[in-house]
């Protein structure tokens, strides 16, 4: 399926605490299926990544400031986890309508491990099946998600994933969710 994402342009959203796997292997996927990731975080400059949480793993350039974007710049959108990372994005109005706005704007949206956090703060997943991290589900549940233990879950145009672990699973099937959405932007 290479070049299935020719012309298509996604968005990353992460903040500081970010795991740099979550991040680093599905933007290479997507890069290497022909789409143009653009990594958004909360404010300009670099971000810090982590390993397991807890060892520094470097930093990522922001390419923009998710204030400077939105929805209709981009045709699908990845939040990865990380434990800080999300509760930084969750803390932040601008990053939590966005996600929002993108969730109700019926393009693709991907999370993986504590990625859907963000989702829930943008009230985004009631009545949705989804998966995560194991220690996210109380709050999925609570929220109003349907929650089950699979590597990765597509629901519409949700698609979720539970760890690192899962990521083969998880870049598998980003890529083909987003070849088959028609570009809407």
């Amino acid at each position: 399926m290479a070049g299935g994402l020719n012309g298509r342009r996604i968005a990353i959203l992460a903040a500081d605490g970010v795991e740099r796997v979550e991040l680093e292997q599905p933007r290479s996927a997507l890069d290497a299926e022909g789409a143009e990731t653009v990594l958004l975080s909360i404010e300009g400059g670099e971000i810090a990544a982590r390993n397991n949480d807890l060892e520094d793993a470097g930093t990522f350039s922001v390419d923009r400031r998710v204030a400077d974007v939105t929805p209709d710049d981009f045709d699908a959108l990845v939040l990865p986890g990380g434990t800080v990372n999300p509760d930084k994005l969750r803390m932040d109005s601008t990053a939590v309508a966005f996600v929002r706005d993108f969730v109700d704007s019926g393009k693709p949206v991907a999370a993986i491990c504590h990625g859907p956090w963000t989702l829930v703060e943008a009230d985004r997943v009631r009545g949705r099946r989804l998966t995560s991290y194991p220690s996210l589900r109380t709050d999925l549940r609570n929220a109003g998600a349907e929650v089950v233990d699979e590597s990765v879950v597509t629901d519409g145009s949700l698609t979720t994933s539970r760890s690192p672990e899962d990521l083969e699973d998880f870049c598998e099937r980003i890529a083909a969710e987003f070849a088959q959405q028609p570009q809407l932007r």
